[in-house]
């Protein structure tokens, strides 16, 4: 199904809408970003995400229509928009569009999961691209309004724990799912990479006192086994059962640091 994109664009009454809280950017909740303070030369990638995103969901409803629930898998729809930098984009600059794309998925996936007709499902569909192009607007207009120096600096928070890291770590494997199926598998790897280099050895040692296993697993998970899959040219489904492998081993490596913060707690 293809929406009418541009006449739902709603562009002036998003500038309307928009202006005084473009004007007082808030803070995102959780990792964000440095692309937030670099928003009009990341533009273009925004654009590509909400068409990879309405795609996505575009899809999805396809599947629902031919082939049921179960082939559509409906509680993916978060994950696509978990993994795309939009995402904190929109949440840095306006709480309430951010908040009505949360609702929109939920009416999409909401629909499927309690098998609505597909005129429904199509409809929830229709809100929720309709609300993510006038979100596209707003961020196109807090570009120019950060471009003329008028919107502050807004704060982009690191881990700042080994815990946190591996959150942020889970994160950045959403992204490589999200790139590979834009068919962007060099991109993939970077992000692979980065996120090995820049996050997980900054904790391996931490790690490895608690379950050396597990840290090698992890390594070989990063260094092997997920690059083989993007150069292989693996399914977009393929690659994406590995990270989930691989998000279920951080949480697991996460519960092992939370035990081992616990413990020094009682011991002080």
């Amino acid at each position: 199904m293809k929406f009418s994109q541009r006449s739902m664009f709603g562009a002036g009454f998003a500038a309307c809408l928009l202006l005084t809280s473009l004007l007082s950017p808030v803070a995102a909740d959780g990792p964000v970003g440095d692309h937030v303070n670099d928003m009009q030369g990341y533009l273009g990638e925004y654009q590509r995400e909400v068409d990879w995103l309405i795609a996505q969901i575009d899809g999805m409803v396809d599947r629902y229509e031919t082939a049921g629930r179960e082939a559509a898998q409906p509680e993916k729809v978060v994950d696509y928009w978990e993994a795309v930098k939009f995402h904190s984009a929109i949440e840095s600059n306006y709480i309430p569009l951010y908040a009505s794309i949360w609702q929109g998925l939920f009416g999409v996936r909401q629909a499927m999961e309690g098998s609505q007709s597909v005129a429904e499902v199509r409809r929830q569909q229709a809100q929720l691209e309709q609300t993510l192009w006038q979100s596209l607007g707003a961020v196109k207009l807090a570009a120019q309004y950060q471009e003329q120096g008028l919107t502050g600096t807004i704060a982009t928070r690191a881990a700042t724990t080994p815990a946190a890291t591996l959150i942020e770590i889970k994160q950045a494997l959403d992204s490589v799912v999200a790139k590979y199926a834009e068919q962007l598998p060099e991109e993939a790897i970077k992000l692979v990479q980065e996120a090995y280099l820049t996050r997980f050895e900054g904790v391996e040692g931490a790690l490895i006192e608690r379950d050396a296993e597990l840290v090698e697993d992890l390594e070989i998970d990063f260094n092997v086994r997920l690059p083989q899959a993007i150069e292989s040219g693996g399914t977009v489904n393929e690659v994406r059962a590995l990270v989930e492998s691989m998000q279920r081993k951080l949480d697991r490596a996460r519960e092992l640091l939370e035990e081992a913060d616990a413990a020094r707690s009682e011991v002080f």
